[in-house]
């Protein structure tokens, strides 16, 4: 049987002209951080940007945007996501008062569902969704529910992340996913992900050189912009934003 959430989840996007899940192999290479600043340039752009934050174990999009947690957001047919510096942002962070959320696989995928399915994204240019790390069940969800996604894979040039990296990329070439590219962040020398781009025939978006102030910004979503990081960001999210069919 159907779940019938997997149609309201179709019937919720329809009026969202990109979907662009960010993902990475493993964690701690600042996915989240490029999730939320994208959110930010794009809104600067013009855009109409929605922001979803789908790491339900490790939930950061709101500390980086300083968003008020405090309130549930408003429910008419569906959750309306509140707005946050100019876009909408939904998290499960509302619900779970930022508390630790042990869920299992099926409860995560469960609770995945359930919160896409409910949030009234009405007409948007760009859903960012801000995925958690690996290759998981809420990954696999997305790619079963989201055939129109555009995936933006997040990356470092350490050592460790090359290999995950590498199967990463296999995964979504082997389901057919588009790929918009590979962000290589905290760049501090030269690159070590372009020769894996250009080896899966996938873009490289460009490269984030490592700054060490971005932390400082933290909370404070205008001061990101102006940092080294947001300058960079800024440069990926215009390619970005010309790749689409507008």
């Amino acid at each position: 049987m159907i779940d019938p959430r997997v149609k309201a989840i179709e019937e919720r996007t329809k009026d969202v002209k990109r979907i662009i899940p960010v993902v990475s192999g493993k964690g701690g290479v600042g996915k989240s951080l490029v999730s939320a600043t994208l959110s930010l340039i794009l809104k600067d752009m013009g855009y109409k940007v929605g922001l979803l934050d789908l790491d339900f174990h490790g939930a950061s999009a709101h500390i980086i945007l300083n968003a008020d947690i405090s309130k549930l957001p408003e429910e008419e047919k569906g959750v309306i996501p509140p707005e946050v510096e100019g876009f909408k942002f939904m998290s499960i962070v509302f619900y779970s008062e930022d508390k630790a959320t042990p869920l299992r696989g099926i409860e995560i995928s469960d609770a995945l569902i359930e919160l896409m399915a409910i949030t009234r994204w009405n007409t948007l240019d760009f859903l960012i969704i801000d995925m958690p790390p690996g290759m998981g069940d809420q990954l696999l969800d997305i790619l079963r529910f989201l055939k129109r996604g555009e995936f933006v894979v997040v990356a470092t040039p350490s050592p460790l992340t090359i290999n995950v990296v590498q199967k990463l990329l296999s995964l979504l070439i082997e389901q057919k996913m588009k790929i918009l590219g590979i962000i290589e962040n905290m760049v501090r020398d030269l690159s070590t992900i372009k020769k894996i781009a250009a080896e899966k025939n996938v873009e490289y978006l460009g490269e984030v050189k490592f700054d060490p102030n971005i932390d400082r910004s933290i909370g404070r979503a205008k001061d990101i912009l102006t940092t080294n990081f947001g300058r960079d960001i800024k440069k990926i999210a215009e390619k970005i934003s010309r790749s689409g069919d507008y």
